[in-house]
């Protein structure tokens, strides 16, 4: 695998015949889900197929933000920033997390007015942060050598370490109690009555009367062979390590063509938030015009490539029974390559914009497949037509920062406890009312 290295996860070997809630999915959102429903008392099997953490949930960038997010994630995102405080001490291991402020950097006038547009949200929160320019821009990002017309800082926005956040919380839901399996695919529903009874996995068959479909890029598969529609793509994002410089900004930076953030170890992750790739597959067929809007809006961000995808997600796409070896069992890990331009590109703007990176050497790159919905914000949400069944997923690139509220969202909805926020923004059923179609909401786009 070409993802870094994630710690050592003492696994459970068995497993149990009958729990309250079986999560799908081993990723900072499964795991979170996982954490909470232990913790009030609830019986819970998280099932991963592969490697904990091992796909998208270890590969992002690690950043903690408020900053420029759809606003109908704002109030989650809110409750989120207490939760990351508090994991160390919750979980007992380390999450990396600290508070270093985020900047979204303008070159033009056009760039200054969107994220000026975004700053009323700062104001109805009532927090900090805003745009600065001149001195005060300099002084927050010593050695940028490139011309700035000004800069968005959320000084109250930070980062955490992708390779450790979910090992460290899967590490205390087993301690609360959770039975955490790796390497177990579950293949099928168990449903009887017209609600959910259970799961089969490789391994054996649980019952139980909830069950938390957490899959990430994986969960329009499962559900689509569960006769239940969601639409979600996958986006290739690029991403490298640097070694270590002195001369870089604490805070982490967004600027034209790279994103860069200091990380625990001493080094940099730097990834170009305009350089994706959206392979041509069927499902890109199937769902094109629901994403035409998203695709419109951030065209010149992504790019459409014919590449061996297509062949792998037809053999994927045929039906299979509980019987059945799954297509969850064939690919245990994703595992893409980086677009090798896109990491070129990322890498010549960041030394552009810091020229002492240039002393930096590469030393490690990977890509990891996004889940994104056509409204690019996640499902947070009951299935109404089978009891017992919720979905939280199609998180869009926004997942990990978000997470550890996303899973107490989920974790509400599976217990019937007072939710910590409206769900109704990230209800399955809106892809499928009638009327307007779901569409992403105006946000600051990755250019300068």
């Amino acid at each position: 695998m070409s993802a870094p290295a994630l710690p050592q996860f003492d696994a459970d070997r068995t497993l149990p015949a009958e729990v309250d809630v079986v999560v799908i999915g081993g990723g900072i959102i499964g795991a979170t889900t996982a954490l909470e429903l232990a913790e009030r008392g609830h019986s819970v099997l998280l099932c991963e197929k592969g490697q904990l953490a091992g796909e998208q949930s270890s590969r992002n960038w690690g950043w903690v933000r408020l900053s420029q997010r759809d606003p109908r994630e704002l109030a989650l995102m809110m409750q989120a920033f207490p939760l990351w405080e508090g994991l160390e001490a919750r979980t007992g291991q380390r999450t990396g997390y600290t508070t270093s402020g985020i900047v979204y950097t303008a070159r033009t006038a056009r760039r200054e007015a969107q994220l000026e547009r975004w700053s009323q949200h700062l104001r109805d929160l009532d927090l900090p942060g805003g745009m600065l320019r001149g001195q005060g821009l300099d002084a927050l990002l010593p050695g940028y050598g490139g011309r700035l017309r000004s800069g968005f800082h959320t000084p109250f926005d930070g980062r955490a370490e992708p390779q450790w956040a979910t090992h460290a919380i899967a590490t205390g839901a087993q301690a609360a109690g959770a039975t955490i399996v790796t390497g177990c695919a579950v293949r099928r529903l168990d449903v009887e009555g017209g609600a959910i009874s259970g799961v089969v996995t490789e391994k054996g068959r649980v019952r139980a009367t909830a069950v938390v479909v957490a899959g990430g890029a994986w969960s329009r598969l499962f559900l689509r062979n569960e006769g239940i529609f969601l639409p979600q793509l996958k986006v290739l994002n690029s991403v490298m390590r640097l070694s270590g410089v002195d001369g870089i900004p604490d805070t982490t930076v967004w600027s034209r063509g790279f994103s860069i953030r200091k990380r625990a170890d001493g080094g940099f992750t730097v990834a170009g938030g305009g350089n994706n790739v959206v392979d041509l597959v069927p499902d890109l067929l199937r769902l094109g015009p629901r994403f035409l809007p998203a695709y419109l809006r951030d065209m010149g961000n992504v790019r459409l490539r014919m590449g061996d995808r297509w062949g792998d997600e037809v053999a994927d796409s045929y039906g299979w029974g509980a019987q059945d070896r799954s297509p969850f069992e064939r690919t245990r890990v994703l595992d893409p390559k980086p677009w090798p331009t896109a990491i070129r590109k990322a890498l010549a703007a960041a030394r552009d914009a810091f020229p002492v990176l240039e002393q930096a050497d590469v030393t490690q790159s990977w890509g990891g497949l996004i889940d994104v919905t056509p409204d690019e914000i996640p499902v947070i949400s009951e299935v109404p037509t089978l009891p017992g069944l919720f979905v939280s997923t199609g998180y869009s690139g926004h997942g990990f920062g978000i997470g550890p509220a996303a899973g107490k969202l989920t974790a509400d909805l599976v217990t019937g406890d007072p939710a910590i926020v409206d769900p109704t923004p990230f209800a399955l059923s809106r892809f499928t009312r009638k009327g307007r179609r779901a569409a992403p909401e105006a946000v600051a786009q990755p250019a300068s």
